[in-house]
């Protein structure tokens, strides 16, 4: 299964949030430099994202995003479907229901493995996330990229 670019960088956005909001509000533009996505990608990301409440937004400033409930409380995937449609291995030509729709072979296959991954990362949390020694040091890394911009 290959995750959409949306899905990538939301679930990429949010975790590096929580990995940085103990100090309050998180700026978009802040995650845009450790992560390398584009403000507005975000700013459209987190839109979805406030819309199903996985974050809550503080104007003025210090503002920006925080997470709308605690990190063991949120699954990969509720931030996959924020923001994609649907979590599907393959898509779908046509849809179904169309008069000219016709189910293909395997079609029942790739239904069941799809349910599958979506039953897989509703057991993953950000709190889990969070606790993975790769991405801790991914993230520390991405600090020091963030360091390294604010003083160019």
């Amino acid at each position: 299964m290959r995750l959409s670019t949306k899905s990538r960088y939301a679930v990429t956005s949010l975790l590096d949030l929580v990995m940085h909001s103990d100090e309050g509000p998180v700026s978009l533009a802040d995650i845009s430099i450790r992560q390398g996505i584009s403000l507005s990608y975000l700013e459209q990301l987190f839109a979805k994202m406030r819309r199903n409440k996985l974050v809550v937004s503080t104007r003025g400033p210090g503002g920006g995003y925080s997470l709308g409930g605690s990190p063991e409380q949120v699954c990969i995937a509720d931030v996959i479907n924020a923001v994609d449609e649907e979590m599907q291995v393959a898509d779908k030509d046509i849809a179904n229901g169309s008069p000219t729709y016709e189910p293909c072979l395997t079609e029942q296959l790739w239904e069941e493995l799809s349910a599958e991954i979506e039953n897989y990362l509703t057991t993953i949390s950000l709190a889990d996330m969070m606790q993975n020694d790769e991405v801790q040091a991914l993230s520390r890394a991405h600090d020091l990229r963030q360091q390294r911009q604010s003083l160019i």
